[in-house]
């Protein structure tokens, strides 16, 4: 089983976003999944055009020649397939929606309906599960409202939202500790994911267990 993560965190690798993603697939290993944690930033993917070449006229396949052409094969190898990023303006940041604009060649000119909902045929069957790992640095769970609404689309098998997202990184010892704890359940649910294709309620109970107060956090990022 192959699991990717696609990190849309202008940060990259130094991202309290990678916090998560690199314990949800440390926990994915260890349960015999093969890994990839991909950095979008360290890639060159131009905007996607909108002008439907890779539907009518080399279908499934972009006029843009860029690193998307290899990123498709990355995604289209995995099993699961995590979207991460941190909240942007209340919805995913722009280097993850390019990424997920160009993914456009997957699909097909032709409109399926489903529960009265409208969308494009996949060119392909589709057999991967998906994934999200998202982080907020404002408390509360209203900041992900918009990032839920937009990821429903693909139906998510899990999704991991974290408030507090300044904690992910503090070097405060008090913060550090909350955090290990936390991110036991998130390698946890990497494991489970990769074993068995959802999460106990046990670990999905752990996943959204506060890190702070909000007059706590509040105080304690000193805004």
């Amino acid at each position: 089983m192959k699991v990717t993560v696609f990190n849309g965190s202008p940060a990259g690798e130094n991202s309290a976003t990678n916090v998560i993603a690199t314990s949800f697939l440390k926990g994915a290993s260890q349960a015999g999944a093969v890994t990839k944690n991909i950095y979008l930033k360290e890639y060159h993917i131009t905007q996607c055009q909108g002008c439907f070449y890779c539907w009518f006229s080399t279908p499934g396949k972009c006029r843009l020649h860029d690193d998307m052409e290899q990123l498709l094969k990355y995604y289209q190898q995995s099993d699961i397939i995590c979207f991460a990023t941190p909240v942007y303006t209340w919805n995913m940041t722009a280097l993850l929606k390019n990424f997920v604009d160009r993914l456009a060649p997957l699909k097909c000119p032709q409109i399926v309906e489903k529960q009265g909902h409208f969308d494009l045929k996949n060119e392909h069957t589709k057999t991967q599960k998906f994934v999200v790992l998202s982080n907020c640095g404002f408390p509360g769970e209203n900041n992900f409202d918009i990032m839920k609404a937009v990821f429903s689309c693909c139906n998510p098998s899990l999704e991991i939202y974290r408030n507090c997202g300044k904690l992910l990184k503090s070097k405060s010892p008090l913060a550090q500790n909350i955090v290990h704890n936390w991110l036991q359940s998130v390698e946890q649910a990497g494991k489970e994911m990769v074993s068995q294709g959802n999460i106990t309620n046990d670990t999905k109970i752990a996943l959204n267990m506060p890190l702070m107060s909000i007059e706590e956090y509040i105080s304690f990022i000193g805004m």
